[in-house]
């Protein structure tokens, strides 16, 4: 029993100290292609060191780091047992009689570790810093933001009040032919149209200009009102206008949840990057504990060839995970597909691959 606690101290140290070497040799060689790719961007637009350094790479590494946890750990396993096996230790860790699944629970225990770590970047750390992160690129590192042609947007803004705007302009923050409709028992009782609508910062609200409001009545008449400008604030701002996957990134997961429930309530089409976004951060750290076991299983044997083979085995996997789930978030886009099945899909099939690796692994 000593002997096996042993066992276990030894593979979860070997794990997670391979985990983080492997994140910070690639990290490394990542910022230094980072940097010398923007470097004319950041002497152009007069980029501050300190916010190269603080706002931009210290937000940057989390974020990255965490993007590309499955090749991290895919590479650690595959690196470290693969020598474990080619040194024999495999063969006396089972031939002492340990089972292939006993000597799997260090593994798992470190892979709970880094899938909780991963977690608690996705939820809580990495939001805050992408917030910074992308406010630095689109300021230095992007061209200048062009004029936003928002068209035909359909918002409930509130149960019963309807927005809509032919379309909108981010050079001066103005949404053109405005219309606002209240509903009441499947009647519209009340609409409001103006030729713009401009968002005053000051104001929190919107200035419309040449407006008019039509009150439905039951009866035969309507009654009328108009003019040239008007204040109102409604529960839409200018940020909804601006929202898309880049934003949604900066959002702590409360804050998310809650942007979704309004996005749904709007029919707001911009809510597939909401969904994206969220089941994202719960499915890339699941994914520590399905790499890892087709990581052990594939590299547990004594090959002919070396670990070589075995890395570049565990390379192409873990890179065809991250471009399976890229490209399931194609059907996200197309609407074929719920971003909740687009996100699991391969977290199930790869772990069906890992039962079947498994199965086999133990005879």
């Amino acid at each position: 029993m000593p002997q096996v606690k042993l066992l276990d101290k030894y593979i979860f140290k070997k794990f997670i100290l391979t985990f983080f070497m492997a994140i910070i040799l690639i990290v490394g060689i990542v910022i230094i292609f980072d940097i010398s790719e923007k470097i004319d961007d950041f002497v152009a637009k007069n980029a501050p060191l300190k916010a190269v350094v603080f706002d931009y790479y210290v937000n940057f590494v989390p974020y990255f780091m965490n993007m590309f946890s499955p090749l991290f750990v895919f590479i650690s396993v595959i690196f470290f047992t693969s020598i474990m096996a080619s040194n024999s230790e495999i063969i006396a860790i089972l031939s002492c009689g340990v089972s292939y699944k006993r000597m799997l629970m260090p593994y798992m225990a470190a892979a709970a570790v880094i899938a909780l770590f991963s977690l608690a970047l996705s939820l809580y750390i990495i939001p805050n810093g992408n917030e910074k992160r992308v406010a630095f690129e689109a300021r230095y590192t992007k061209a200048n933001r062009r004029a936003l042609a928002t068209k035909n947007v359909h918002y409930q803004i509130d149960p019963g009040k309807f927005v809509y705007v032919e379309s909108f302009s981010s050079w001066n923050n103005t949404a053109y032919n405005f219309t606002l409709e209240e509903v009441k028992d499947n009647r519209i009782v009340s609409k409001l149209s103006a030729e713009s609508a401009k968002w005053d910062s000051t104001l929190a609200g919107w200035r419309l200009k040449n407006w008019f409001i039509r009150d439905y009545s039951e009866g035969l008449e309507d009654k009328v009102r108009s003019g040239e400008k008007m204040d109102t604030v409604l529960s839409l701002t200018v940020t909804d206008f601006y929202r898309n996957k880049n934003t949604v990134e900066g959002l702590p997961i409360r804050k998310l949840n809650q942007l979704i429930r309004t996005q749904k309530m709007r029919g707001d089409a911009n809510v597939m990057y909401s969904q994206l976004e969220k089941h994202q951060r719960y499915s890339m750290p699941f994914s520590a504990f399905i790499l890892t076991i087709i990581g052990v299983t594939l590299s547990s044997r004594k090959k002919r060839g070396g670990i070589g083979w075995n890395i570049g085995i565990g390379i192409a996997l873990s890179f065809t995970y991250i471009l399976f789930m890229r490209f399931s978030q194609m059907f996200v886009y197309t609407g074929d597909m719920p971003a909740v099945v687009a996100l699991w899909i391969p977290n199930v099939l790869y772990a069906i691959v890992a039962a079947v690796l498994y199965h086999y692994a133990q005879k």
